[in-house]
């Protein structure tokens, strides 16, 4: 009998190579970040965020028109910066709170620029179910950026610092946080809704339009 050529075996590698790119496509619709344990949060934790991002979406417009909702939300809960006190912080911290993580730094002139806005928006908005949570990447310590906020009579918002700049290098992981200011909207689990790269007037209307909508995905 004669044997197969080996031409035959090619149809075999053609499945076993797309086998493998369904295998990574999927695994790259997972991004999450890890924890200090070396854990993954199950992207499917997410699917909130998604539904918030989708009621978001015709909100996005005037002010905040570059804001992207997000298709594949991040599971951001393992994010790490300082509090005003030192001690470490993670966004799990603000779980069942809807929070807008801003990233500045005084010698980003953008990112001054808005502060004022940012901090309208706590006035406007925050309590029990959204905060403003701007993290300061200044090096040298909170000094600098805690005198800046106070010169510009910044009131309403809390501080937070990451003076290693590991919460950027983080973030850019995961092609996010690719320059200052960057700003995401985070669900109450812990998910990215959406993302803005650059300044945007954050105590407008149409910013403050997109946020609701984000908080109530069903339309209640």
């Amino acid at each position: 009998m004669t044997k197969p050529t080996e031409p035959a075996k090619a149809p075999r590698r053609g499945l076993l190579a797309a086998g493998l790119a369904g295998a990574v496509a999927a695994v790259a619709a997972l991004y999450v970040i890890v924890g200090p344990n070396g854990n993954i949060a199950d992207a499917q934790s997410c699917s909130a965020a998604l539904a918030s991002a989708k009621a978001a979406k015709p909100f996005a417009k005037g002010e905040v028109a570059a804001f992207l909702p997000a298709s594949q939300p991040l599971d951001l809960q393992n994010l790490t910066f300082l509090g005003d006190d030192g001690n470490p912080r993670t966004m799990a911290d603000f779980r069942d709170k809807t929070v807008l993580l801003n990233l500045w730094a005084t010698w980003c002139a953008p990112c001054r620029k808005e502060m004022p806005a940012l901090d309208d928006l706590q006035a406007d908005m925050g309590g029990e179910d959204f905060e403003v949570v701007a993290v300061s990447l200044d090096r040298g310590g909170p000094d600098k950026p805690k005198a800046f906020l106070e010169e510009i009579g910044v009131g309403n918002l809390s501080f937070y610092q990451d003076s290693t700049n590991k919460l950027l290098q983080d973030l850019r992981k995961v092609a996010r946080a690719t320059g200052l200011p960057t700003t995401i909207l985070i669900g109450p689990e812990g998910c990215e809704i959406g993302t803005m790269y650059g300044p945007a007037e954050w105590a407008s209307g149409e910013a403050k339009a997109l946020i609701e909508s984000s908080m109530r995905p069903s339309g209640t």
